[in-house]
C-alpha cells in the first residue's frame, strides 16, 4: 500500500490530551463569561443612571412635590429589625422636615396581614410627618410597579425616590424609561457584612430592570 500524503496522516493524528482538555474547559467556561459580562453590562448601566441625581444631604437636594419610597420588610427572617427599613424611614423624615418634599407616596407589598406601606406609615407618623402627607400604594410589589403605578395611578411625573443608593440607582433607570423626573436619595446603607444576599440579589435585579426598559416606550 502505497503511504499516505503527509496531509492525511495529519488528519488522523489523534488529538493530544492536553488539547481536548483545553476544548472542554473552553466549552466550560464560555456560558458563565457571557452570564458574568452581561451581568456587569447591567451592573454599569443601572449605575450610570444615577450619575449627577443622587443625593445625601437634605439640605443641598432640590425641591419636588413628592417622594416616593421604595418598600422593603420591616422585619429580617429572624425577627429583627430590617435596617434598610429603617434607614428608609429615617430618610423619608428628614426629607420631609427639611420641606424638599410635600407628600410621601409610601410604596410596597401589600398581601393580606402583611403591609408594607401600612408600617412605614406607622413609623413616618412616629417621627412627627403628619398622616395627610402620607399616601400609600400596596401594589409596589416591584420596583418597575413602584414607578409604573406612582405615575399612572397618581399621576406623578416628578419626584424623590428614596431607599439605598443601589437601590435608588435602578430606580431612576426605570424612572427614565417610564416618563418619570426623578431624583435620588439614598438612605444611610447596610453594611456588607449585614446585606450580601441583597447585594448578591441586586445583580440579577439589574439585569431584570435592563430587560424591562427594553420593553417599555418613553
Amino acid at each position: 500500500m502505497p503511504p499516505l500524503p503527509s496531509g492525511d496522516r495529519a488528519a488522523r493524528r489523534p488529538r493530544s490530551v492536553r488539547t481536548v482538555g483545553m476544548e472542554v474547559l473552553f466549552w466550560s467556561l464560555l456560558p458563565g463569561c457571557l452570564i458574568g459580562g452581561f451581568l456587569f453590562f447591567c451592573h454599569r448601566r443601572v449605575t450610570r443612571a444615577g450619575a449627577r441625581r443622587l443625593f445625601e444631604d437634605a439640605e443641598t437636594i432640590p425641591c419636588r412635590p413628592v417622594g416616593l419610597v421604595l418598600g422593603t420588610s420591616p422585619l429580617l427572617a429572624s425577627g429583627r429589625p430590617n435596617r434598610f427599613f429603617t434607614h428608609r424611614v429615617e430618610a423619608a423624615a428628614a426629607l420631609y422636615h427639611a420641606r424638599k418634599v410635600e407628600r410621601l407616596l409610601l410604596s410596597g407589598h401589600h398581601d393580606g396581614d402583611y403591609n408594607e406601606p401600612a408600617r412605614f406609615r406607622e413609623s413616618l407618623l412616629a417621627l412627627g410627618v403628619p398622616e395627610a402627607a402620607l399616601l400609600l400604594d400596596g401594589g409596589g410589589h416591584r420596583t418597575l410597579e413602584s414607578v409604573l403605578r406612582a405615575k399612572t395611578l397618581y399621576g406623578i411625573t416628578h419626584c424623590t425616590v428614596i431607599s439605598q443608593r443601589f437601590h435608588v440607582e435602578r430606580a431612576l433607570l426605570l424612572a427614565d424609561h417610564c416618563g418619570v423626573s426623578a431624583l435620588g436619595y439614598c438612605a444611610h446603607d447596610v453594611t456588607w457584612r449585614g446585606s450580601w444576599r441583597t447585594r448578591l440579589r441586586e445583580l440579577f435585579a439589574r439585569a431584570r430592570a435592563v430587560f424591562d426598559c427594553s420593553r417599555l416606550r418613553r
